[in-house]
């Protein structure tokens, strides 16, 4: 069955307080927005990457979406429950051997009804390349490519609609400040060029060497024929053991925090993000009086 794209049903993003004490200690403000609670299969910022992707697939008459993601993206997750949803044939595009009983992950990918295509590492490098593209093509049939993470021109033109969801209200304070996990930078960099209130955007890059990210959100805004319409800046450092890795300490963060405040935190993204934010404010790096609004992308199951 076809959706009305226009229309789809999605809950409102909710904007909640985080009710923990260290923040309050350092007297900043910290809220955060939960675009995890979006929808149940196409939540946090994947939504906002695919949107306008999926209408320009469909206005274009393209019957099948193809794309590309590692054994637990969240991005074929969710690429899958939209392919259902919107009447779209899938095919996904991951990286290394597929390893049987299928992940939670790519099991959930596969009863959507999504093909999954096993490439190796060094094939997976070539994900932007046109010719193999053009080879994936061949092989599929007439697909819609998506890039690794929805991020391209649309996807990150669709993250420029993330801003409507905030409301600051602390005319006194000393800074405002977005934070977000990133993982390509589309998200941010929609952030970024979005017209609107003025604040400061604090991007924590999920992966070690992430300083990539600093180029791919310049060349997003130049690609969008945007400029950042506020500061914006990425931290390298909250990455821990490296992308998809965790420790105990990580571990038990979460599990401290979603005791405390009652929200959870994934452990590739959010988690990594709040731990890291909360050294920042807990060694004064951001400073009394700040109000904070911290992204929930999602990535929870």
């Amino acid at each position: 069955m076809n959706f009305d794209l226009e229309n789809f049903s999605l809950n409102t993003p909710v904007l909640q307080d985080v009710p923990d004490a260290l923040p309050q200690q350092y007297g900043v403000r910290l809220r955060m927005l939960r675009l995890d609670t979006l929808h149940p299969q196409i939540s946090g910022n994947k939504w906002y990457k695919l949107r306008l992707n999926l209408i320009s697939a469909r206005e274009q008459g393209y019957k099948r979406l193809l794309s590309f993601g590692g054994a637990y993206s969240n991005h074929l997750y969710a690429l899958a429950a939209a392919g259902k949803a919107f009447g779209f044939d899938t095919v996904g595009i991951v990286r290394g051997e597929l390893v049987t009983p299928l992940n939670s992950t790519l099991a959930f990918a596969q009863a959507q009804g999504m093909h999954l295509h096993s490439v190796s590492r060094s094939d997976y490098r070539l994900r932007n390349n046109p010719t193999f593209i053009k080879t994936l093509q061949d092989q599929f049939g007439d697909c819609y490519v998506i890039p690794e993470g929805g991020s391209n021109e649309l996807g990150m033109r669709g993250c420029m609609d993330i801003p409507t969801a905030f409301d600051w209200d602390q005319e006194d304070a000393t800074k405002r400040l977005v934070t977000l996990a990133c993982g390509t930078g589309a998200t941010l960099t929609g952030i970024a060029a979005a017209p609107g209130s003025q604040y400061s955007v604090l991007g924590f890059s999920a992966l070690k060497g992430g300083d990539f990210l600093n180029t791919d959100v310049r060349s997003g805004l130049e690609a969008m024929n945007e400029t950042a319409k506020r500061p914006w800046q990425i931290d390298l450092h909250a990455h821990g053991r490296g992308y998809g890795k965790t420790d105990a300490e990580l571990d038990l963060f979460i599990q401290d925090f979603e005791s405390r405040t009652g929200i959870p935190l994934d452990p590739i993204y959010t988690g990594k993000m709040m731990r890291r934010l909360y050294g920042l404010i807990s060694t004064g790096e951001i400073v009394q009086g700040t109000e904070i609004i911290a992204i929930h992308t999602g990535g929870l199951r």
